[in-house]
């Protein structure tokens, strides 16, 4: 335990005991983003190694996807069992370890094993460390979601930076990866001695290994899905986009990743005050807005310097869409944590089917036509944003219960 009791308020000192969790679970949303940043920047290098082509590479990633619906679920029972800090940080080492699976993949069916676990490591080790920052910023009483996706594109940032770096060096991705790994690993365990050691009351069960989002919820996870869907397309194939569609060098085309994950940190490390002033219906509006101009210069970029524009535009305007629907799935019904739980299922399931789903329609029309599908649900954004208002004036918070967000301006 880290003095910190698992029913209401922190005890005295609890205050210190808060500010150091919540700056330990940042952390580990960076660390847990930095993977994330340094798998997708050497796509291109991991499919030619593999010798797999567009729609290969599509099916290979939906093992990541079919691996992370398979394991999210059991990441509640594990936080259960050991406690939220000794579970997160055997999960987070899980996840910073698999990073080396896919470089070293000599094949489609390696490949495809390999993804398996990686998407499982990352589905369980993402449940656990959102469930403690919605946790965190319950206790603190304030908005702190927006800022710690914020950090998690943060890490995603440095960690396809060092990919963008080790690929204009020709350096090959199993070292690059196996460094990376060795590095994020020993952070990852670092930084999770000081996040809030969560534990069950000796009489409560164990959460059920699966949780449908109750109906009142569905709405919200839809508008996720839109988001984390361009979001996991546009980390995945904007490398391969930029090098295949428009002829751009690998370093160019790496660089178009970190573009990318840079607005999108930019816009969530702001987003909590943005949110506060304007309110969550007209933020995910005008990001949705945002979102479907950048899609449109990616279909129709004549050159690398449009496109490259059009993903950081893109990244701009989903960036803080998925902590505000976590905000909204708490207020969303009686049970917020069953909502929670289906909406994060929905979300980032949509972010690891999208990569499979956008090389197997590359692989039968073009990438030009993929992205085009992603345009159409930035779309979606700007008329689902509503839902967030709805799920906000239906249930107001208890009394005493912290309100990390407003469902709008006023």
């Amino acid at each position: 335990m880290s003095g910190v009791s698992d029913r209401g308020g922190p005890p005295d000192g609890g205050r210190r005991v808060l500010r150091k969790g919540r700056f330990a679970i940042a952390a580990v949303f960076c660390v847990h983003g930095s993977v994330t940043g340094s798998f997708a920047t050497r796509v291109p290098w991991i499919q030619d190694h593999a010798g797999v082509s567009a729609g290969q590479l599509g099916l290979a990633l939906a093992f990541a996807a079919l691996g992370a619906a398979l394991a999210m679920p059991l990441a509640g029972r594990v936080s259960h069992r050991f406690g939220s800090r000794t579970a997160l940080r055997g999960l987070m080492a899980l996840w910073t370890l698999a990073l080396v699976l896919p470089s070293l993949a000599p094949n489609m069916l390696t490949l495809c094993a390999g993804l398996l676990v990686y998407g499982s490591c990352s589905g369980m080790a993402d449940v656990a460390m959102n469930a403690l920052g919605v946790e965190t910023e319950n206790r603190m009483g304030k908005s702190i979601m927006s800022g710690l996706h914020g950090m998690w594109s943060t890490g995603a940032v440095l960690g396809s930076a060092g990919g963008t770096l080790a690929t204009n060096l020709g350096s090959d991705a199993r070292l690059h990866h196996m460094l990376a790994a060795a590095v994020l690993t020993v952070l990852g365990f670092v930084c999770c001695h000081w996040v809030l050691d969560v534990r069950p009351a000796e009489d409560e069960e164990a959460p059920p290994r699966f949780a449908l989002p109750p109906r009142s919820a569905l709405l919200i996870g839809a508008v996720g899905f839109c988001a984390v869907f361009a979001e996991g397309a546009s980390l995945d194939w904007s490398a391969v986009y930029l090098g295949d569609v428009l002829h751009g060098s690998e370093t160019l085309a790496a660089a178009t990743t970190t573009g990318f994950t840079l607005t999108m940190a930019v816009a969530r490390i702001a987003g909590d005050g943005v949110v506060d002033r304007f309110g969550a219906v007209r933020t995910v509006g005008t990001g949705g807005v945002l979102a479907t101009a950048g899609g449109l210069l990616v279909v129709v970029a004549p050159g690398p310097p449009v496109a490259m524009a059009g993903f950081a535009l893109m990244g701009l305007g989903i960036a803080v869409v998925v902590p505000l629907t976590f905000a909204a799935a708490a207020r969303s019904g009686p049970n917020p944590s069953q909502a929670i739980a289906g909406v994060a299922t929905i979300t980032y399931t949509s972010g690891l089917v999208a990569p499979s789903a956008i090389g197997n329609l590359a692989q039968a029309t073009s990438l030009v036509v993929s992205f085009g599908l992603v345009t159409v649900l930035s779309l979606g954004l700007v008329f689902g944003a509503r839902v967030l208002r709805q799920a906000g004036s239906a249930h107001p918070a208890p009394t005493g219960a912290a309100v990390p967000v407003r469902a709008d301006g006023e």
